[in-house]
Order: structure tokens, then C-alpha cells, then sequence
């Protein structure tokens, strides 16, 4: 198990909000998914918790999509929670022209860890969380945090990484030295098993694949030194390298590049969608059992017959 280091995540996000904006292409993306598969979920929050709002992009999803709603968007790093808020003045100024459905009142910023919550108990409704928890190497904790200010029934809806991301730049440096350079993710089945053991119920999980190109290894490196993502492990100083083998390294990721048509560089992100109720898991039919899981055989699949 990986263990993070808070204070080096939080200073490289307070260094990256300047240039977060122009770098995050996947991550509007992935926020954009995440918006759209509100449309299926039935519920009309009177508080919306954003937790690692970044520079806000979700967070301005939110309140146009809930405009009555009161929005709270916290933030480990300062930097980018200040981004957030001027995002959302030059909103409410452009919006007050043009009567703005929105007041100071409905929209919060909290600089705060998603491990401890400044907020009361079962104080939100619905809680979202975009390409956040792969920077959190304690998922029984955050979630124990995340239900504890949900209200009963309230929705948690969130993005994380899987296992496959940046699959590419890990390859590349396993073939140049043993260290560990990228920080590794969680299977989907285990954050839907950590969600169920910290009283979330009815789990749905997916798993949506991004390919991003770039004409260059080295670009890969610059959006994510852009955006604030590097190796949060406390020992990360065992994966500093020198030139040689960091030229290495870009060496052996040039190897990607020839499968491809548009002879390009890919990385490689893998998306998990999640969503859970803060109630609890409800096991129904006999095949079902305590991960939420069910087993059928391929012959009930194909005679279309349902567990449950």
C-alpha cells in the first residue's frame, strides 16, 4: 500500500492552479461525463458538497444544474480554491448584468482535507468528487468522512483512476530502472468494497477509457507537471533521477508510438465512475453477497434470467 505525503499533494496543487485551467482537458472532460450522469439519478439537493474542486469546474456544473441549491466547494490546496472563487465572481458579475440566479449566499469555499470535513452531520445531500480520491491512500477513511456529512439517503457520485492509467509512462520506467516513478490506482471492485464496508449502499461502478496524444514523451510529463499530478509517495525521493535515465525513459516510451496510425505518443487514462446512497447495501437475491456483487452462469445470461 502506497502511502501519500498531504503536505507535498497540497503544495504542488497550490504551484498548479496558475496553469491548471489550459492543462485540464480530461479532467472538463471526465467533470462533463460526471454532469451527465446526473440526468439518471432522481434528486433535487438543497446542499451540494464538491469535495477537490480544484479550479471549479464541477463546481460551476453544479450550480448550473441545481441553481437553487447551496454549493460548497473545499479544496486542499488554497491556490486552487482561490481560482475557484474568482471563476465564480467573474460568473456572478457577468450573471448580476444579466440577473444571476445566483447569491453570495448559495456558494461556499473551504480550504479544507476530504479526510476532515468542516461540516456537520448528515449536513449534504449530495456529495461529488472529480479525479480526487486516487490522491487519498486511505479509501475507508475518506469514505467514513464522506457518509458521516451525507444525510440518510443522500447520493455520492465521484471519478476516480484505475488501475491502467498512465500505463504507457509506467511501462517506460520499468524498463529503465525498478523505482517506483507513478503513483498506482485502485481496481474499481475494491472502492465499490470500501464504499459497501463505510455504509454506502447500492453501488454502481464503470470503468470509461481516455487516450490522450501528445507528438512527444515529453509532453505527457508537462500536463502533468501542469495540472500538479507527480508521485505523492512519502518516499518519492528513492524515484529521483538523473538525466541519463530520465532520457531513458523517454526513450522506451517512444516504443508506443509505432502501433499507432496517426503516429502519436498515447497516454492512457482509466476512468472509474461510481456512484453509491448513503443508506445501507441491500442484499437481494441468493446469487448476490456482501461485495455487491452478483454471479450468474453464462447459461442464466444467455437465457436472459436474473438474479435478483
Amino acid at each position: 500500500m502506497q502511502t501519500f505525503n498531504r503536505a507535498h499533494i497540497r503544495q504542488h496543487f497550490d504551484h498548479a492552479a496558475v496553469s491548471y485551467d489550459e492543462a485540464a482537458v480530461l479532467q472538463r472532460q471526465v467533470a462533463d461525463h460526471l454532469d451527465e450522469r446526473l440526468d439518471l439519478i432522481a434528486i433535487q439537493p438543497q446542499v451540494v458538497l464538491d469535495v477537490g474542486a480544484g479550479t471549479g469546474i464541477l463546481t460551476q456544473k453544479m450550480r448550473a444544474r441545481y441553481p437553487k441549491a447551496q454549493v460548497m466547494a473545499v479544496d486542499l490546496a488554497l491556490g486552487m480554491l482561490k481560482k475557484a472563487q474568482h471563476h465564480y465572481q467573474q460568473q456572478r458579475s457577468f450573471g448580476q448584468k444579466a440577473k444571476s440566479l445566483f447569491s453570495s449566499e448559495q456558494q461556499h469555499f473551504i480550504n479544507a482535507d476530504a479526510y476532515a470535513l468542516p461540516l456537520a452531520s448528515g449536513q449534504v445531500d449530495l456529495l461529488v468528487s472529480n479525479l480526487m480520491l486516487q490522491w487519498c491512500d486511505d479509501l475507508d477513511a475518506v469514505f467514513q468522512e464522506f457518509r458521516r456529512v451525507l444525510r440518510p439517503e443522500g447520493v455520492l457520485i465521484f471519478t476516480t483512476f484505475g488501475p491502467d492509467t498512465l500505463k504507457e509512462l509506467r511501462q517506460a520506467w520499468s524498463k529503465t530502472d525498478q523505482k517506483a516513478h507513478v503513483n498506482t490506482f485502485i481496481d474499481m471492485h475494491d472502492i465499490g468494497d470500501a464504499l459497501i464496508r463505510n455504509g454506502f449502499g447500492q453501488p454502481v461502478m464503470d470503468v470509461e477509457d481516455f487516450v490522450l496524444t501528445y507528438d512527444k514523451p515529453i509532453g505527457v510529463l508537462k500536463d502533468l507537471k501542469a495540472i500538479g499530478a507527480t508521485l505523492a509517495n512519502q518516499d518519492r525521493g528513492a524515484g529521483l533521477m538523473g538525466k541519463q535515465r530520465f532520457t531513458q525513459m523517454l526513450e522506451h516510451y517512444e516504443a508506443f508510438r509505432a502501433p499507432r496510425t496517426d503516429q502519436k505518443i498515447p497516454a492512457t487514462y482509466e476512468v472509474v465512475h461510481g456512484h453509491a446512497w448513503a443508506a445501507q447495501e441491500v442484499i437481494k437475491g441468493p446469487n448476490r453477497d456482501r461485495s455487491g456483487l452478483v454471479e450468474i452462469s453464462l447459461d442464466q445470461f444467455k437465457s436472459g434470467l436474473k438474479p435478483i
